[in-house]
């Protein structure tokens, strides 16, 4: 008998299966290569640096003093802020402990109490996320100010359409903003989100507001104070924002009704970024954007090693894979913006 299965059947590392189970055939790979198991040194040590990054910072702050020279200091803090986020991000996914909670308490203090930014809402809105990549309406990540699909763009009646007319342009400064708009959603998510523990989240949040301002206006004078803290939280968002950016953008959008497998789902709608350890440093491991999507509980250092097994298996089945420079990256989301934009001017 040769059904509709069986005629889509392929022979893949010596085991014949369907579409569904391509997958199952690279988790075999990956798990026999040993890259799902924890690498706790590793995460030892980078929470260590960043955390002495962090005080080290701080303290830099109260021994600078008043003066504007506190403006490269805001810029430290940012890129240390953008560090504990990402630690935050493995926290989340269950990458750094076996169990849930060490990597809980691990994304509080990196999260919360760090940066101001609730684990709790995070998870839960980055989980949706990955369970359904650049896909209308499920997807939160394409559910903001901007548009990625024309069909958004053509119908979207609010003063959202002005920004989706001019969002190539407004992107990056839009970008700005993005730290804030984390505050902001942490706060309504632990008011309005069934989280657990909201009672710890939001004390924890309450003390990094209560520290982080108070020591900044107590070293400053209003005024560099005020701008101390646009400059810092201004940059931290830029910096997530720029992080986030080559990933999805410009990549294929889905329809909520789409049927698409979850490997072909994770892969299409991901894009890679090259580059080297400076790289990595800088994206917190995200520019190894589809084999994170892939297996999201596998420890950051491991994706370098995943990517050429995911790199081999794509090109076994057929499922085109992209990888391209960071800078390209960014052209790439740009002119997809601008093309999805030009349906929102007509």
């Amino acid at each position: 008998m040769v059904g509709e299965e069986r005629m889509h059947a392929l022979v893949v590392d010596g085991v014949v299966g369907s579409r569904g189970s391509e997958y199952a055939v690279l988790m075999r790979r990956v798990r026999e290569a040993g890259l799902l198991h924890r690498r706790r040194r590793y995460y030892y040590g980078k929470g260590a640096g960043v955390l002495l990054a962090l005080g080290g910072g701080w303290a830099a702050f109260v021994a600078v003093g008043d003066s504007w020279w506190q403006v490269g200091v805001a810029a430290w803090l940012a890129m240390v802020f953008a560090q504990c986020a990402f630690l935050g991000h493995d926290a989340g996914h269950r990458q750094i402990f076996a169990g849930r909670r060490g990597n809980y308490v691990t994304g509080l203090l990196f999260g919360n109490l760090a940066t101001g930014v609730s684990i709790g809402w995070w998870t839960s809105n980055h989980n949706r996320h990955h369970a359904h990549p650049n896909t209308e309406d499920a997807d939160p990540d394409i559910m903001g100010v901007l548009a990625h699909s024309s069909e958004r763009a053509r119908t979207e009646r609010s003063f959202r359409r002005f920004v989706f007319r001019y969002q190539a342009y407004l992107f990056f400064p839009m970008l700005l903003l993005e730290g804030w708009s984390l505050h902001v959603q942490s706060v309504r998510g632990l008011l309005r989100w069934p989280l657990r523990h909201r009672g710890v989240e939001a004390a924890l949040l309450a003390v990094h507001a209560i520290g982080y301002l108070g020591v900044v206006f107590s070293v400053l004078p209003p005024g560099k104070a005020l701008a101390f803290v646009v400059v810092q939280q201004g940059l931290f968002g830029f910096y997530m924002g720029c992080t986030f950016a080559p990933n999805h953008k410009g990549m294929e959008v889905l329809s909520a009704t789409d049927a698409t497998d979850f490997l072909r789902r994770q892969v299409l709608t991901s894009r890679n970024v090259r580059g080297g350890h400076l790289t990595d440093l800088a994206l917190g491991g995200l520019n190894y954007q589809i084999e994170h999507h892939l297996f999201p509980s596998m420890p950051r250092p491991n994706l370098p090693r995943a990517q050429t097994l995911v790199t081999r298996f794509c090109a076994e089945v057929g499922i085109p894979y992209r990888e391209t420079t960071l800078w390209e990256s960014y052209a790439q989301a740009l002119r997809h913006l601008h093309a999805v934009g030009r349906h929102a001017r007509r």
